[in-house]
C-alpha cells in the first residue's frame, strides 16, 4: 500500500498536470490557428491568442473537404468495425473459455500472437486479400487439383474472386481482424464463478442462451470500454483506406483532412491554407472526444473490472 503523505500528493498532482498541458498545449495551438486568418497564422512571431475568424474558418473546412460526406462514410465505417469487433470477440472468447476441447488454448494463443502484428505490418498481404477475398480458396482448389479435374471433365474452368476494394467491406473487415477484443473478454469471462454456470445449466439454458441473458448483461463495462477503443481507432484510420479506396464516394475523414493541405512546391502550386487545415483538424476530432467523454465512466469501469 502506497503511504499517503502531503508531499507525496503535491508530486503526485504537478505531475498530473505538468502531463495534462503537454496534452492540451497542441489542442490549444489548433484551435488558435483555427480562430486566424492566413496572414495572422504564418505571422512572426505568432500570435499565441485566440482570434475571430473561427466560425468562418469552419465553414470554409467544412465545404472545401467535403466534409459532411466524409462524416457519413467514417461514421459508417467506425460503427461497422465497432460493432463487428464486439460480436466477434465476444462470440470468439466465449467459445475460449466455456468450451471444453484440446485446442482451445492453441487457438487462443494464435489469436493473441496478431497483437504483435498490426495493419501496417500486414498491410500487403491483408491487401492481396482485399483485392480478392476469395483467393485463399482459389488456392486451395488449384492446389488440390480440383480446378483442373472440374476443367478436364465438363471445360468449366473455376475462377473465384470478390474484390472488397472501394468498399464498405473492405474497409470493416480488415480492422475487426484484432486480437485486443478477445483478450478483453477473455479475461472478464475467467473471472465467472463456476457456480453461476452450473446454475444455469441447471435452469436449461443452453450456450446461446447463457452468453445472451448472463454473460452480455454482465459485460456491459466491457462492450462499452471496446466499443470506446474501436470507435476512435477506426475513425482515426488513414494508411488503410488510403490504400483500399480509390473512389472518392468511400474515403474517409482522415484521408480528406491531410488533402486540405496541398502541396506546395518551388515550381508553383497552392499556398497551404494552414487556417482552413486546423480547422478542419477541430471538427475531425470532435466525434472522438465526444464519444470519449460520454464514454468515460463505462470505459474506466470496464478497463479496471470495479465491478466483476
Amino acid at each position: 500500500m502506497i503511504e499517503r503523505t502531503p508531499i507525496l500528493n503535491i508530486v503526485t498532482h504537478a505531475i498530473l498536470v505538468f502531463g495534462l498541458l503537454l496534452l492540451l498545449l497542441p489542442m490549444y495551438l489548433v484551435i488558435v490557428a483555427a480562430s486566424h486568418s492566413l496572414q495572422d497564422v504564418v505571422a512572426v512571431p505568432p500570435n499565441l491568442l485566440p482570434g475571430d475568424q473561427l466560425w468562418i474558418n469552419l465553414q470554409a473546412a467544412w465545404a472545401k473537404g467535403h466534409l459532411g460526406e466524409r462524416f457519413v462514410t467514417t461514421f459508417i465505417v467506425s460503427m461497422g468495425v465497432m460493432t463487428g469487433k464486439i460480436v466477434l470477440s465476444c462470440i470468439t472468447a466465449f467459445g475460449i473459455v466455456f468450451f471444453d476441447h484440446r485446442l482451445k488454448m492453441p487457438i487462443f494463443w494464435l489469436i493473441f500472437i496478431t497483437l504483435m502484428l498490426p495493419l501496417e505490418v500486414r498491410i500487403v498481404p491483408t491487401y492481396a486479400v482485399a483485392a480478392n477475398a476469395f483467393l485463399p480458396f482459389q488456392t486451395l482448389l488449384d492446389l488440390s487439383g480440383i480446378t483442373w479435374l472440374v476443367n478436364a471433365v465438363s471445360g468449366v474452368e473455376i475462377k473465384l474472386e470478390w474484390n472488397l476494394l472501394n468498399s464498405y467491406a473492405g474497409l470493416i473487415m480488415p480492422l475487426i481482424a484484432t486480437a485486443t477484443g478477445t483478450f478483453l473478454y477473455r479475461q472478464f469471462f475467467l473471472t465467472i464463478p463456476e457456480e453461476l454456470v452450473e446454475a444455469a445449466k441447471m435452469d436449461g439454458a443452453g450456450p446461446m442462451r447463457f452468453l445472451w441473458d448472463v454473460l452480455i448483461p454482465l459485460s456491459r463495462t466491457n462492450i462499452a470500454a471496446l466499443a470506446t477503443i474501436m470507435f476512435v481507432y477506426a475513425w482515426n484510420q488513414y494508411l488503410w483506406p488510403l490504400l483500399v479506396v480509390t473512389d472518392q464516394s468511400y474515403a474517409m475523414i482522415a484521408v480528406e483532412l491531410s488533402r486540405l493541405v496541398p502541396k506546395f512546391t518551388a515550381t508553383g502550386g497552392e499556398v497551404p491554407k494552414w487556417h482552413i487545415a486546423m480547422a478542419g483538424t477541430l471538427i475531425v476530432m470532435l466525434p472522438p472526444i465526444v464519444v470519449v467523454v460520454a464514454m468515460q465512466r463505462w470505459f474506466v469501469r470496464g478497463l479496471i473490472n470495479t465491478d466483476k
